[in-house]
């Protein structure tokens, strides 16, 4: 059955938790390390990451495609019926659970978390965690009393307090969170995963504000599940210059495929004694921008660095002798640079 409205009496008994819950809601987009972790507290469950592994429960958004068309709906399972609920001991109360993107949204069919903590805390402050289920819509069978329940999906989450008389109460949560994905292309070609890695960032680049990264070192096909909202992406091809930042919107129930263009491309540096001569060993290098800023410095034979569009000089630094040669970087055109040791 539904659940009844709380009394005042209740309200009473949970009052300690309304602070607590209050605390979680405004900081959910807070990086998992900023999360201080105590024993059987509200924060000692290890968090949910954001990511969501691209097998198998990629379908929780549906398929996608790139270029981004209008996301795809989801499609979920509805939640238990009263009938799916087992028969309960005395005692005990049977609260059913379930999530939805939104009050007339789809059900949410995965990729959820649910924590049931007592609402009173414990002598030294701390909420004691009595169950955890990653079932999309679980029913879970507890004592008659005063719980906070807490969902995470991703980085979306939802905390309120539930008060459990009767024999079965049903509570459902609202979490209007999407799917972001991304990729990175240098002209129409994909880059290899492992060669580019994102930065999602809370809101647009260009408003003041907190600016921690809410998900970090994202990899191409892995999932970040956000609240509904404005997003910017720092992309990072390589470990040079290759930058490129971009706003993105993110819709409840919805997976939105990005693809971030790099103007930029691998060159592989080698000092050599002759043209297609072998590379020397132990060469020392740096590449620097034509008005003398270090872009990026390395030692060995070949090298290779990624480098966005533009010329560049190169240094190398072999045995105590200075070589060097000024070189352009074209879009997507991958290359070795020889340096001349004469």
């Amino acid at each position: 059955m539904n659940r009844t409205p709380a009394t005042a009496a209740v309200c009473g008994r949970l009052r300690p938790a309304l602070g607590l819950i209050l605390t979680l809601v405004a900081s959910d987009l807070l990086p998992a390390h900023a999360q201080a972790p105590a024993q059987n507290s509200l924060f000692s469950a290890v968090p949910s990451t954001g990511l969501i592994s691209p097998s198998p429960r990629t379908d929780i958004f549906g398929p996608s495609s790139l270029p981004p068309p209008p996301p795809a709906p989801i499609h979920n399972a509805p939640p238990p019926t009263t009938a799916s609920i087992p028969p309960i001991p005395a005692g005990q109360v049977a609260l059913a659970l379930s999530a939805r993107f939104g009050k007339d949204a789809q059900p949410i069919g995965g990729g959820l978390t649910w924590r049931i903590y007592n609402a009173k805390p414990e002598a030294n402050g701390n909420f004691r965690l009595v169950k955890e289920d990653k079932s999309p819509s679980p029913t879970l069978v507890l004592p008659a009393g005063a719980y906070i329940v807490h969902v995470g999906f991703g980085l979306a989450t939802a905390v309120k307090p539930v008060e459990l008389r009767a024999s079965s109460v049903r509570e459902e949560f609202e979490l209007p969170a999407g799917g972001l994905r991304i990729e990175g292309k240098v002209g129409d070609v994909r880059i290899p995963a492992g060669q580019i890695s994102f930065d999602v960032y809370k809101g647009s680049q260009f408003e003041a504000g907190d600016r921690r990264p809410i998900a970090e070192r994202v990899m191409t096909s892995d999932v970040v599940v956000v609240p509904e909202g404005t997003y910017y992406i720092v992309s990072n091809y390589g470990d040079a210059n290759s930058v490129v930042r971009s706003d993105i919107r993110v819709q409840a129930g919805k997976l939105t495929d990005i693809a971030v263009t790099h103007h930029a491309a691998a060159i592989t540096l080698k000092l050599v004694t002759a043209q297609g001569g072998e590379a020397l060993a132990n060469t020392a290098w740096s590449v620097l921008t034509p008005g003398g800023d270090v872009i990026k410095e390395s030692i060995g034979a070949f090298p290779r660095v990624i480098l966005a569009e533009g010329e560049y000089r190169a240094i190398a630094r072999n045995e105590g002798k200075v070589y060097e040669r000024e070189f352009k970087v074209v879009t997507g055109v991958d290359r070795d640079v020889e340096v001349r040791a004469r």
